[in-house]
């Protein structure tokens, strides 16, 4: 496929001429001011609410093992507990080991701890806005640059996950800077320019220190390597041996990178392919749902994650894919010409990046859940197809009447307006959003993932603690139980209340109304989180339960 505008542009020389875009005769410097001011808006929302989002189901463990990582360095190499324990020495501790590090300066403790590592998270998937913005710039313009951005942000998937996501996000922004570079590296070889190979290096070696998924980016550079070499009319093996060589400094600062911050991966030469033999088969008893069919992890269908980007993505970034698939179809015959190849060039890892791993799913079928969580790499490579989509269909509208164009504008807004009002409703928790095809967030209960990070826990928390407060504790106390994991309520407990694995005995009980977590006990609802019309969490007080009334039904 070649984007929309690669075909019609001047080939892009190999050698490292600028890309001509093809909103270039558009009020391109307005575009620009107007993305920074989104991203400005994008930065002041972050700062003024990270503080709201309660702790993810996985973050302890996270925590725990940024730690140990931690005190294998200050231990110089000695304590290795950080390599038994569970199975986190399959993943990279970047962002783990930077927020113990914060931690250990004294930086935030308590309850704090965990707004900061959301405010870590938030900064990651800020820089992802950027990227984004920076990438589909590039390469089609000030106005797709400017579109993808916005359709990034409203995605609930990337802006409300980018708080609480800390392991997903943070590798889709470095996975998407690391396309980001691959991209000027195709533009300039055979000798790209030290910063460009710099910031190639960083981005995988941050990768690498998330994930071994980080793979996928190498192998998008890879491909847009051997494709430039045969677009030479002569002396391709040469210019690839060139364009290889001219990579070795990105390639030994991402090596240093991922091995400081994934150890484990440098300790034996095996490690890194036993870490992505372990994720292609990774299983566990855990069920998710798709469509309304509730299913083991391990059981998903090839279309799972192709049916939640459908379900998840905005409708108008929907378009804007459709729009792009349809450009770039149209745009084939021009790959036979000597212009249209290398104009289309700069594209084939972009491409790459959207639609590859969506194959790979369809065709692989691996174990997924919690929708698009782990796939979350693929949003900014779509949003920037999406956003030259866009601009191409627009400027394709030029010749046409003045009420269609401002007709079409204003269907636009209106869908841009819509889904910042279904994100406001949501609010703090916009990872929820889902677009019509799935009813919309009232309508995808029961059939779609719902708050598997258990993210409203900590609003019901504060509810029981209201409660209690005007209550009073009695000297004994109150236990809690909670369907999730224990400190996702302890920490915003009231002095008096703890959170118990005894749930039998347990006074009161919160949970998620995920996958019907909240049927689990008995109790009196005394108080709900709500969001859009649906129940997110509730509080049930147990207390008037005795004997066998107090089992879990």
């Amino acid at each position: 496929m070649i984007p929309p505008g690669a075909a019609a542009r001047a080939p892009a020389a190999v050698g490292g001429a600028s890309i001509e875009t093809a909103a270039a005769e558009l009020h391109a410097p307005f575009a620009q001011w107007v993305a920074l001011a989104v991203l400005a808006l994008a930065a002041g929302f972050v700062l003024l609410t990270f503080d709201q989002h309660g702790i993810s189901n996985d973050e302890e463990v996270q925590h725990v093992y940024g730690r140990l990582l931690l005190d294998f360095y200050l231990s110089g190499f000695a304590d290795r507990q950080a390599f038994e324990y569970k199975n986190l020495y399959l993943y990279g501790g970047f962002f783990d080991l930077v927020a113990a590090a914060l931690e250990r300066a004294g930086v935030a403790e308590g309850a704090a701890l965990w707004d900061l590592r959301h405010l870590i998270s938030a900064g990651f998937g800020l820089a992802g806005l950027a990227g984004t913005w920076l990438l589909a710039r590039r390469l089609a313009g000030e106005w797709a640059g400017l579109a993808a951005l916005v359709l990034l942000l409203l995605t609930g998937a990337w802006s409300g996950a980018m708080f609480t996501h800390t392991k997903d996000i943070p590798f889709a922004t470095t996975m998407l800077w690391a396309l980001y570079f691959s991209v000027r590296v195709l533009d300039t070889l055979p000798a790209p320019p030290w910063r460009v190979l710099a910031g190639l290096g960083v981005a995988l070696g941050c990768a690498f220190g998330l994930r071994i998924g980080a793979v996928f980016a190498v192998f998008y550079l890879g491909v847009g390597m051997l494709a430039a070499a045969t677009l030479q009319p002569e002396g391709r093996l040469r210019f690839a041996l060139r364009g290889v060589l001219a990579l070795l400094p990105a390639a030994a600062i991402a090596l240093a990178l991922g091995a400081l911050f994934w150890p484990w991966a440098a300790m034996a030469p095996g490690n890194v392919f036993a870490a992505m033999s372990a994720f292609s088969h990774f299983s566990f008893e855990l069920d998710t749902v798709l469509a309304g069919r509730v299913m083991k992890v391990g059981e998903v269908p090839g279309h799972y994650l192709a049916a939640y980007l459908l379900v998840r993505l905005p409708e108008l970034f929907l378009a804007g894919v459709a729009l792009a698939l349809l450009a770039g179809a149209r745009a084939l015959p021009a790959l036979a010409t000597a212009q249209g190849r290398p104009a289309a060039l700069p594209w084939l890892p972009v491409v790459l990046a959207a639609l590859f791993p969506l194959a790979y799913t369809l065709l692989a079928a691996p174990p997924l859940y919690n929708g698009l969580r782990h796939f979350s790499f693929v949003l900014p490579p779509l949003a920037v197809l999406a956003g030259a989509g866009l601009v191409h269909a627009w400027q394709g509208l030029r010749a046409r009447p003045p009420l269609l164009r401002r007709a079409v504008l204003a269907a636009c807004a209106l869908a841009v307006l819509g889904q910042l009002g279904l994100l406001a409703r949501l609010h703090p928790y916009q990872y929820l959003a889902y677009n019509r095809l799935a009813g919309g967030a009232y309508g995808a209960a029961g059939g779609w993932e719902q708050d598997y990070w258990a993210s409203s826990l900590r609003e019901a928390v504060l509810a029981l603690d209201a409660l209690v407060a005007r209550e009073g504790v009695p000297a004994q106390g109150y236990t809690v139980a909670v369907c999730a994991e224990p400190l996702q309520a302890q920490v915003w407990l009231a002095p008096g209340l703890r959170a118990t694995r005894d749930w039998w005995g347990a006074d009161f009980y919160l949970s998620p109304t995920h996958m019907g977590c909240e049927q689990a006990l008995q109790g009196r609802v005394v108080a709900q989180v709500e969001r859009a019309g649906r129940v997110l969490a509730v509080v049930k007080d147990r207390r008037a339960l005795v004997g066998e009334d107090r089992r879990p039904r």
